[in-house]
């Protein structure tokens, strides 16, 4: 394996190993889904279309943090860094929401009520992720936590915290708003794809390395550092797009054909 790194242009160090905190992380969400839904299994069975999603956004999980994307994300490639920023805050979050949206409950008391009210309104959540989004491809804070594993996990979170509290309004229905149909659901997505053009700008038109942990990375292949940079911008601006204008696109055809349903089961009158 050391003479293909070598042939490669890959350092030695990059070859696999197990990563044994992502293993433990991916086992302990999973060992709490597995006793938080234990009643929900058993009344509708232990394989059914929420139990998918929710091991599946657990297998995005764990592609994005383990072996070989963890391993260039970590401190070798921004652009694969970015593919784990897309897989662990937009597709991973809405597949471990479906999973637990049956186990939500909506019973609490009135101050719980208020607060999960406002902690989920949209507004909320949308500017919760883009603070988020901001704060952690800021240069100074990633070049600050990236160089230890406490701050690269400290990240990983952050992105899974974000992408959970954006997803919220629009898959989990608790607590319920009567205005927060598709359409607006459909609004909501649409506003979020402009939340990150201002940091695919700044990397894609940077005219300078902007990550220092990136810049004195050993080189991956004949990548350079500044055509990685701008990869990684666009990594951002096309694939949260398409990850995006996908749901927007499953929401539409979900309103318009809910919509058609509707229309053939109510009676037509007779014209008087």
């Amino acid at each position: 394996m050391q003479w293909w790194c070598a042939a490669q242009g890959v350092p030695w160090d990059w070859t696999w190993r197990p990563y044994p905190g992502v293993w433990l992380f991916v086992a302990l969400l999973g060992g709490v889904y597995t006793v938080g839904g234990w009643r929900h299994r058993a009344r509708y069975g232990t394989w059914d279309a929420p139990t998918k999603a929710f091991w599946s956004g657990v297998l995005v999980l764990w592609l994005a943090l383990d072996w070989p994307v963890g391993a260039l994300g970590a401190g070798y490639l921004a652009s694969v860094h970015m593919l784990q920023f897309l897989l662990i805050s937009l597709v991973a979050p809405p597949l471990i929401l479906l999973g637990v949206r049956p186990l939500v409950r909506a019973e609490a008391n009135v101050w719980q009520r208020a607060v999960a009210r406002r902690a989920t309104h949209p507004i909320t959540t949308l500017a919760v992720f883009t603070i988020i989004l901001s704060a952690t491809h800021w240069p100074p804070l990633v070049d600050a936590l990236m160089v230890t594993q406490v701050g690269s996990l400290a990240l990983d979170l952050a992105w899974l915290l974000g992408g959970l509290v954006f997803w919220w309004p629009v898959i989990v229905p608790v607590p319920k708003r009567l205005w927060l149909g598709p359409p607006a659901r459909i609004g909501y997505l649409v506003a979020a794809t402009l939340v990150n053009t201002g940091v695919f700008a700044f990397l894609t038109f940077s005219d300078l390395p902007v990550y220092a942990i990136y810049e004195l990375a050993p080189p991956i292949g004949s990548l350079s550092t500044r055509d990685d940079q701008r990869l990684a911008g666009l990594v951002m601006k096309m694939g949260g797009a398409v990850v995006l204008w996908t749901a927007i696109t499953i929401l539409f055809f979900r309103w318009f054909f809910e919509d058609e349903r509707i229309e053939r089961s109510v009676p037509l009158r007779a014209d008087r």
